[in-house]
């Protein structure tokens, strides 16, 4: 591992890396900062320049647009009380009162360090602790594999947002899907209909863009991709932050970063559920609660510290397991196979430099963030006020080629127009997507593993399981009082703070 660690550092340094990140990041804020344009919507679109460039640019590109976007959804969130992504919900507790305040710079540069110290922390200890996890994954077998992506599937169905019958409605589903094509083991056509486009299977990345693209533009076009906003926003008001007041927060913006480094660890709980956690945490500790949601700036500094440090740690369970976490991983995944590159425990063998280098590249990014961010926030600010219907026809446009583009294949288009109907149905009806893509990424990973189980049992599965693999038996254990807890925690907080999906 430090062989590869050493090989990824030279690597990682790279002139043209370090400017597609850059890219990457100012993309990710502009999209951030308009409300109604979330950050899976931007990466589900730009996934596919990532295919024109080598993994070692095209992946830490979108990884820029991912940290951009989080941190641009506190802009609006702060400035108008309108979160730009689910993950700056919280963030409205205290920003808009500190805009009326006539403090809208302190907000901004708050939410700006404090989201920046969040994810390179969290980076660097993701960094430190990838490869110990990567070396216990490698000697995992399939039984214990099986169990750990079944423990995936339902803290993913719990811990979503909506209904719980709702998201085991559509893991389900996912799963189904996923049972299209060649059966892994046996490699027997399903459910194709004698229709041999399908035979492979669907193809992941048209139904990515569909699901989280199209709903996310079709909705915008039902609110006549209209601007509301029409105030004159002055981002430079109030002075800048001392020095004193960050240091006051630095306490918190230190618990949240741990808060959100463990939540991003866990598949499916994400940045909406760290966000609350690290202000609830704040408000507990803090010695004058009653100023949290009047405009205290720990509270920008709690939330946006626990949000921004989730991004690091969801590539842990993505890179060492081929676990996406959430649905961000889930596109980063599709980058990742479209390289031709399997995320799981053979990746680290197979190109440990290389995965290295990338983290290394998200480690650095961080100071492009820092520098970006503090230099265009007034810009950013103005994108508030852009009329979606400017923008609207160009990300259509970006949807359908980026789908026809990879394989120059007519019926990715109809998968992308199908996947985006459903997807917008299911955000009408309030469904979320994420375990349906889960369902269908995990489905054929789960069945492969679970084959293998079953044959190095020789039939009697439950003697072999308790037999001769006490791990297995622990995480099979282990899941319903983990599940529950995640359930009853992620319930309570956003029953607390009046949100009911993410």
């Amino acid at each position: 591992m430090l062989d590869s660690f050493l090989m990824g550092l030279e690597l990682a340094f790279r002139l043209d890396t370090f400017a597609m990140m850059a890219v990457g990041l100012v993309l990710g804020m502009v999209v951030g900062a308009l409300p109604g344009f979330t950050t899976v919507m931007a990466m589900a679109v730009l996934l596919p320049l990532s295919f024109f460039l080598e993994p070692l640019v095209g992946i830490p590109f979108l990884i820029g647009v991912y940290k951009g976007g989080i941190y641009g959804g506190s802009i609006p969130a702060i400035l108008i009380s309108m979160p730009g992504t689910g993950a700056a919900v919280a963030t409205t507790f205290d920003g808009p009162a500190l805009t009326k305040k006539k403090q809208p710079r302190k907000a901004l540069e708050m939410a700006l360090f404090s989201s920046v110290f969040g994810d390179l922390s969290s980076d660097i200890i993701t960094i430190l602790a990838i490869g110990p996890i990567a070396l216990i994954a490698m000697q995992i077998g399939p039984p214990e594999l099986a169990s750990v992506l079944f423990l995936s599937l339902v803290i993913i169905t719990i811990t979503g947002g909506g209904v719980f019958v709702k998201g085991l409605l559509m893991m389900t589903l996912g799963l189904f899907i996923s049972l299209i094509g060649q059966d892994p083991i046996g490699a027997l056509s399903r459910f194709t209909f004698d229709f041999f486009a399908i035979k492979s299977g669907i193809p992941l990345l048209p139904m990515l863009i569909g699901l989280f693209a199209l709903p996310e533009i079709l909705l915008a076009v039902e609110k006549k991709a209209t601007s509301a906003l029409r105030q004159k926003l002055d981002t430079k008001e109030g002075g800048p932050l001392t020095w004193g007041e960050f240091k006051r927060c630095f306490r918190t913006m230190c618990r949240s970063t741990v808060i959100g480094t463990t939540i991003g660890m866990i598949p499916g709980v994400g940045q909406v559920v760290a966000a609350f956690m690290g202000y609830a945490a704040a408000k507990n500790a803090s010695s004058h609660p009653e100023t949290f949601g009047k405009g205290e700036l720990e509270g920008v500094a709690a939330a946006e510290a626990a949000n921004n440090a989730v991004n690091g740690p969801t590539l842990v369970p993505l890179l060492t397991l081929g676990i996406p976490g959430d649905n961000v991983t889930a596109i980063l995944l599709g980058a990742f196979v479209a390289q031709g590159l399997r995320p799981g425990p053979q990746l680290f063998n197979e190109q440990g430099s290389l995965v290295y280098a990338i983290l290394i590249a998200m480690v650095m990014a961080n100071i492009l963030f820092l520098i970006l961010g503090y230099f265009l926030v007034p810009l950013f600010a103005k994108v508030v006020t852009i009329q979606k219907g400017i923008l609207l026809p160009l990300t259509i446009v970006f949807a359908f080629a980026g789908s026809y583009v990879f394989r120059s294949d007519p019926l990715d288009l109809i998968i992308l127009s199908v996947f985006g109907v459903f997807g917008y149905l299911a955000k009408k009806l309030h469904f979320d997507v994420t375990p349906l893509v889960m369902g269908f990424i995990l489905g054929p990973i789960l069945e492969y593993s679970f084959g293998q189980t079953v044959t190095m049992s020789q039939g009697n599965i439950f003697a072999y399981i308790l037999g001769e693999r006490p791990i297995t038996v622990a995480i099979i254990a282990a899941t319903p009082v983990l599940t529950y807890y995640l359930w009853k925690r992620s319930a309570r907080l956003r029953s607390d703070f009046g949100v009911t999906e993410d």
